[in-house]
């Protein structure tokens, strides 16, 4: 039964992925890798290289074709089909198998650790269900939008905005707050985070104040230190002082409606000692009207947590830190996703050639890997940066150097299992029989390499999450459309004062590596043959 139900939600998913990009949606997840196949362009054909009978999966509003995301597609039906057919007979685990899983399973730390991840992942997956700018759902004029969820761009003025907001795409948060006015759409509802994980800088959060006793004082909490602002009418500065224990000491600051300084003084403990004012009128005018107003206190990004409705605050970029580190989550998982199939894959296939061959061509790979394990990655990643072209630069550029350079300790212990296992009497009778070589190291060495695949694979990725952030903090990782724990992490160190930059970034990362070592550890503990052997 339970096979039943995974076939199916892997077919639906292939057929919800195919229908939206024919309709122009965009589901979660879902329709990752045609997101994948936009953003780079030899995984696509132009409308122009488009074959005549392939013009029905093209895209309506682009006329490409994204052959990617229609082969992600593919085999996601092609899995479902293949375990429908199956029967449950035949794809229960050997006795071995389900003795390890067992054994897993009674280890608490790394069974919880996986749980653990695995909601993680589950939240990545939910995507702009979670955390985006675009509004989950819109009524506007008895007619209902799903903006989060289309591809198409729509313009503000379908929802009631004006002027240069009208052709630009619609400010959803600003039209959240709207929401129910004369001429503004009847309902709006956001994501959980209304903030994109990048280019998206949010407005400087305002912390009102209050006049207590002739002081300024926060709300309900203790007179102020520091700067303190007016603002007008379009949310601009018109005056700012900076105050100590409530009173204003040190250098103040006016604009006028044009952004022009004409006021300048200085206070020292609530008494103006000097002042120069430009503007029309006199200064006492201008500041009657400029004090008519309420004093806040504007935090410039990064911001502190809790302000402005930011749980953890804001980046240097004004992007919500909760959204940035949700969107560096989706980065590492999709990271995890491209390298630990490539790498695999590639050091699997040396590590077995090398193994039942050996030989001449066994000392040629082995030669071959030292010298690249000598290479400088470093180097070699500023060096291609630098040859390739600017459009093909980004984060498939980094998972690729970090494939073809991540497989070779793999191919060693697969290689010393391969030595093993061609020695075996069941290999030796199917060579006997006929059975080629790549008959006998696809169905009798392979299999048994399995422990090893299972154990690798999460110090894997646990090794490309730190690569990745190590790069990120040198500069020469993803780019900024994409959200990086390591770029944060060297935002923070830049700027101590703001501990909230470094202490987030640290402690997602930290968090995420030790749940994928505790699982690692956990997995080859659960594999070890030898688990009640002792040597003397």
């Amino acid at each position: 039964m339970k096979k039943n139900i995974l076939a199916a939600l892997l077919m639906l998913a292939a057929l919800l992925g195919g229908t939206a990009e024919l309709c122009g949606w965009l589901l979660p997840t879902i329709s990752w890798p045609f997101t994948v196949s936009r953003e780079l362009p030899f995984l696509g054909l132009s409308a122009d290289a488009v074959p005549g009978y392939l013009q029905f999966l093209t895209a309506p509003d682009e006329g490409a074709l994204h052959w990617f995301g229609w082969l992600a597609m593919l085999l996601l039906f092609g899995v479902g089909s293949y375990l429908l057919m199956r029967s449950e007979h035949s794809l229960r685990l050997p006795p071995e198998y389900r003795r390890r899983l067992a054994r897993f399973r009674s280890m608490r730390r790394g069974y919880w650790s996986l749980l653990l991840l695995g909601a993680l992942m589950l939240l990545a997956a939910l995507d702009q269900c979670l955390v985006g700018k675009r509004a989950l759902f819109v009524s506007c004029d008895g007619r209902w939008y799903f903006p989060a969820f289309t591809r198409a761009v729509i313009p503000g003025e379908v929802f009631g905005l004006k002027g240069e907001e009208a052709h630009a795409e619609a400010a959803y948060r600003k039209l959240a707050e709207c929401a129910g006015e004369p001429g503004m759409p009847d309902c709006v509802i956001m994501p959980l985070v209304p903030y994109d994980p990048t280019m998206d800088a949010a407005p400087f959060p305002v912390e009102e104040l209050e006049m207590r006793d002739g002081l300024l004082c926060s709300v309900g909490g203790e007179p102020i230190d520091g700067q303190a602002c007016r603002l007008d009418e379009e949310g601009q500065v018109c005056l700012r002082l900076r105050y100590r224990r409530g009173l204003p000491d040190g250098l103040a600051r006016g604009w006028n409606a044009e952004r022009r300084e004409v006021y300048s003084a200085h206070y020292e403990q609530g008494r103006r000692l000097d002042y120069r004012y430009v503007g029309e009128g006199d200064a006492d005018d201008f500041l009657r009207e400029a004090e008519s107003r309420p004093p806040v206190r504007v935090h410039y990004h990064p911001a502190p947590p809790l302000t402005g409705g930011h749980l953890l605050g804001t980046t240097a970029q004004g992007t919500d830190m909760l959204a940035y580190l949700y969107g560096g989550l989706q980065v590492n998982i999709k990271a995890a996703l491209f390298y630990l199939p490539v790498t695999f894959a590639i050091g699997l296939t040396m590590g077995m050639l090398m193994g039942y061959f050996g030989g001449k061509f066994d000392l040629f790979s082995q030669r071959m890997i030292e010298i690249l394990c000598q290479l400088p990655f470093l180097f070699v990643v500023m060096v291609i940066s630098d040859l390739v072209p600017s459009a093909w630069r980004g984060m498939f550029l980094m998972l690729s150097l970090l494939s073809l350079l991540g497989w070779m300790h793999m191919s060693y212990l697969v290689r010393a299992a391969a030595l093993r296992e061609k020695t075996r009497e069941y290999v030796a009778a199917a060579r006997v029989m006929g059975a080629g070589p790549l008959h006998i190291m696809r169905r009798h060495i392979l299999p048994n390499l399995t422990s090893i695949v299972v154990t690798l694979a999460p110090f894997s990725v646990a090794g490309v999450i730190l690569s990745l952030a190590s790069l990120d903090y040198l500069g020469f990782g993803v780019p900024d459309t994409c959200a990086s724990w390591g770029r944060l992490l060297n935002e923070g160190l830049s700027r101590l004062s703001s501990p909230w930059l470094v202490s987030c970034a640290f402690t997602a990362l930290v968090l995420t590596l030790l749940l994928v070592t505790f699982i690692g550890e956990a997995v080859r503990e659960a594999c070890d043959p030898r688990r009640h052997c002792y040597y003397e």
